[in-house]
């Protein structure tokens, strides 16, 4: 732990469904975290909506995350591992496969949306500070959230900093999808650009994996299509240095795939910390009766022919899930059924109110990554148009990760902006 934080763990029991108080709980664990020698003082707080779904809040050690240094400075900040993540009763592998039915642990993954999440917030607010409002700062989905919020309750709110995270409001699965496989394409060819060896050597990988049964450490066979899911870290700062370093030791002398490469694969696309980041993702967009989102990405994929295994070259994939993840990947088999439940399921609630934000009073500054390969710039500036009180600064100095990879500023810009003084 850093000295110079103090920080106090909470935990909250709160019912798995809120419309129904007196059923099942589970419980929310959040940390408090303040500068060292300002316990006492009596200062704002701020939550941090963690990005996801099915990530747990950042644990603070020196310089990271690197945007709470600057937050301490003026805040009492509250780390929330959003229900089923973290020490929030989480949802695992082992967890899910307790249900007696796929039915059972459907209905029950049901109850880990924004929705669910801006209500088990409120229920900590009141509790922990007295009923009086705060701030959030959400990345990436932590903004989804946020607008959630917004909907739901904004006299929970002072102010909101949005990195990352402004979602359509009335965009569907399939718009999303549609939007995201260009961004996702465009930024592999700029990989390939930057490191043109690395092209070659993905389709030298690839064509080993067609050609024999190569298995990682756990067990679970690796294919094309797991290998091509190595692209999801290509929207962060670090993502392509840090890609193109795991394929630098790849191979092995004698040719084939080196244990180094192997182990680090299986940890990069297994999701066994987070299972929630692949059942619930599509999910997201699910809003209003009648609709199934039907594995929106796997369906898209028909209509980008240049994203097949045999076109060249290669192209990685990104924030898209897939059927098949969840009955090849171990850590998501016990959720393979369920999963198909979630994506026929047409009666999800919605998440925003279209009408409540328009007429939003509560101050919302969000800066928008121009280039994001994860959250569509173009939704997210219409979204910035719609809601009230929002200021959005756009900038392509950073990518998804620049609430952190800034250091601080990008924060402290937020603020200057909700207060009126950028």
């Amino acid at each position: 732990m850093n000295p110079a934080y103090a920080t106090v763990d909470h935990v909250f029991t709160v019912p798995l469904d809120h419309s129904a108080p007196h059923g099942p709980t589970i419980e929310v664990f959040a940390r408090e975290v303040v500068a060292r020698g300002r316990e006492g003082e009596r200062l704002p707080w701020l939550l941090y909506l963690q990005g996801g779904p099915g990530g747990k809040s950042p644990r603070p050690s020196a310089g990271s995350p690197g945007w709470l240094p600057q937050a301490l400075k003026t805040h009492r900040v509250l780390l929330l591992d959003q229900r089923g993540t973290g020490r929030s009763t989480p949802v695992t592998a082992r967890a899910a496969s307790g249900f007696a039915s796929p039915a059972q642990l459907a209905d029950y993954l049901s109850h880990f949306r924004g929705d669910a999440i801006v209500a088990d917030a409120e229920l900590i607010r009141r509790e922990l500070c007295d009923g009086e409002p705060w701030e959030t700062l959400g990345q990436s989905y932590g903004g989804f959230i946020t607008l959630t919020y917004l909907s739901q309750a904004p006299e929970g709110l002072r102010a909101c900093y949005v990195t990352g995270g402004l979602p359509g409001l009335t965009a569907t699965a399939d718009d999303v999808y549609a939007r995201t496989y260009p961004r996702v394409r465009d930024r592999v060819l700029d990989f390939y650009a930057r490191y043109p060896d690395d092209a070659l050597r993905l389709r030298e990988i690839a064509g080993l994996l067609a050609a024999t049964d190569v298995r990682l450490p756990d067990g679970d066979r690796l294919t094309v299509r797991r290998l091509r899911t190595l692209g999801l870290a290509l929207g962060m700062g670090d993502g392509f240095e840090r890609l193109h370093w795991l394929l630098d030791e790849a191979l092995a002398p004698d040719g084939e795939l080196s244990a180094t490469f192997l182990h680090q694969v299986m940890g990069l696309t297994g999701f066994v910390d987070n299972p929630l980041f692949v059942v619930l993702q599509e999910s997201l967009f699910a809003q209003g009766a009648g609709r199934a989102t039907g594995w929106a990405a796997d369906r898209a994929l028909a209509d980008f022919p240049e994203f097949a295994e045999s076109a060249d070259p290669l192209l990685l994939t990104g924030e898209m899930m897939y059927p098949w993840m969840v009955r090849e990947i171990a850590g998501l088999r016990p959720f393979a059924d369920a999963a198909d439940l979630l994506a026929a399921r047409t009666d999800w609630p919605p998440l925003y109110d279209p009408d409540r934000l328009a007429v939003n009073e509560v101050p919302v500054a969000a800066v928008v990554y121009h280039d994001d390969m994860y959250v569509d710039a173009g939704l997210s500036l219409r979204t910035a148009r719609e809601v009230g009180a929002t200021r959005a600064w756009v900038t392509n100095e950073w990518e998804h990760d620049g609430v952190s990879a800034s250091g601080g500023r990008v924060l402290a810009r937020l603020m200057d902006l909700a207060a009126d003084r950028a």
